[in-house]
């Protein structure tokens, strides 16, 4: 931290200018007087020099920590060769971004670049009704797929009313046992019946005017769902009985958060088109993109793609996602997010079950956790929204930053996180909820 000056008085200044910015889904001036000032691995600082752990990942996007030392040392590189060029121009960087992407992925043919998850699912649900000439999308009501047009109406949750501007979206439930819409009693069956209702829903819709199934393989902000064995399998023959584009929306669940590069790899399904942003670069520079199948592309070999971006493969997002992916490989990051899940935060999670009531169920893998925070276990009645807020105001004064949702913690650290700072976090964890006690 030496060579690191942090002053109390530049918090003051951030606080009090921050009344000039309109934040994301807030009231004006209702902003939160959490300021940070600089981050390094896993930690965040606040200007009075004061440490976090950072079990958040900011927005669950930070997977290879804060200022990777070789990953800053790529964009300031690029920043002092080229800082920026036209998307219709060939760069090498943006290139090499693309071919690294496509090594993190198997049957997959080519990249299109956006600049960030929100527009990367427009126009993928773009290349699905131009591919099939069709208009309607369908995707769960547990479900966030970003704040633009076609993308907030795919969305389920309540950030889509008030928003419903575009045309051609249909909801399904997906499958969540813990609180099952179907009356299921096991995983097989919540699977079950859950694709049934998919299916009746299409055949309801009418199939033929399909363009997509649109799904999180992991929904994260709907509160990390991991789903059945054989449901994405069961979506992907759906779709294909009905000639429908499958996307996976990877935005958040991708490049290693699960312990896997993407999350659909652990139920080996197929997709057509695979959406991806932040975690493809820790969200240094603002990038997103669609992972394309052969057969997909083979439609704009024959026509043009009707849509651009004036910052797609931004020569600086595409040197980071270079190094990133670099780095990401040479210190086998997958791989310890998966050592993480399976071996210190899925094992540590359910032991803070055992002793606090508060959390009705623990789910996740890799390193991408949820704690269902009840009211009472046996008829699992989330917690209000005041429970949550003064545990996240706990977890602040011991030193953790939280991920929260409605009812739940998520537990999302950088996949860079080492096991004693994990166990730390679990440890402060135990102490929040104690502290909280009954809700």
């Amino acid at each position: 931290m030496s060579e690191h000056q942090l002053h109390p008085a530049d918090g003051d200044r951030a606080r009090e200018l921050d009344r000039l910015i309109l934040h994301s889904w807030s009231k004006h001036g209702s902003t939160n007087p959490f300021t940070v000032a600089r981050g390094e691995g896993v930690r965040l600082w606040d200007h009075d020099g004061r440490e976090y752990l950072d079990f958040s990942s900011q927005l669950v996007n930070t997977n290879i920590g804060h200022a990777h030392p070789r990953v800053v040392e790529a964009i300031q590189r690029q920043a002092a060769e080229l800082a920026t060029v036209a998307p219709a121009t060939t760069n090498l960087r943006r290139s090499e971004a693309a071919e690294r992407i496509l090594s993190t992925i198997d049957g997959l043919a080519a990249v299109f670049f956006t600049n960030g998850g929100a527009d990367a699912v427009e126009n993928a649900i773009r290349m699905a009704r131009v591919h099939t000439g069709r208009t309607k999308v369908l995707s769960h009501y547990r479900s966030y797929h970003g704040n633009t047009g076609a993308a907030i109406n795919a969305t389920g949750d309540h950030r889509r009313l008030g928003n419903e501007f575009a045309l051609g979206h249909v909801h399904c439930f997906g499958p969540f046992l813990y609180r099952s819409e179907f009356w299921a009693t096991s995983e097989e069956q919540e699977g079950e019946r859950a694709l049934q209702h998919a299916r009746r829903v299409i055949e309801s819709e009418g199939p033929e005017t399909f363009a997509a199934i649109l799904v999180e393989p992991v929904p994260g902000t709907a509160g990390i769902l991991v789903p059945p064995p054989g449901y994405l399998q069961g979506l992907r023959e759906l779709a294909d009985r009905h000639g429908i584009v499958l996307i996976l929306d990877e935005v958040m669940a991708g490049f290693g958060r699960t312990g896997h590069w993407f999350a659909h790899q652990h139920d080996g399904v197929r997709p057509d088109l695979v959406t991806f942003a932040k975690g493809v670069n820790s969200g240094y520079v603002p990038v997103g993109g669609v992972i394309i199948a052969e057969h997909i592309l083979g439609t704009f070999r024959e026509r043009p793609i009707p849509g651009g971006l004036t910052y797609a493969g931004h020569p600086l997002a595409a040197a980071s996602i270079v190094a990133t992916i670099d780095a990401m490989t040479d210190e086998r990051i997958v791989e310890r997010a998966a050592h993480l899940g399976a071996d210190i935060l899925g094992p540590g999670l359910r032991a803070l079950a055992e002793r606090h009531p508060i959390i009705g169920e623990v789910r996740g893998r890799g390193c991408f956790w949820a704690l269902d925070l009840v009211a009472d276990r046996g008829t699992r009645e989330p917690v209000d929204a005041s429970v949550v807020a003064r545990l996240k105001a706990l977890l602040l004064e011991r030193g953790y930053v939280p991920f929260t949702a409605d009812n739940r913690i998520h537990v999302t650290p950088p996949l860079v996180m080492g096991d004693d700072d994990a166990r730390v976090g679990l440890a402060i964890l135990d102490e929040a909820l104690a502290a909280l006690g009954s809700p």
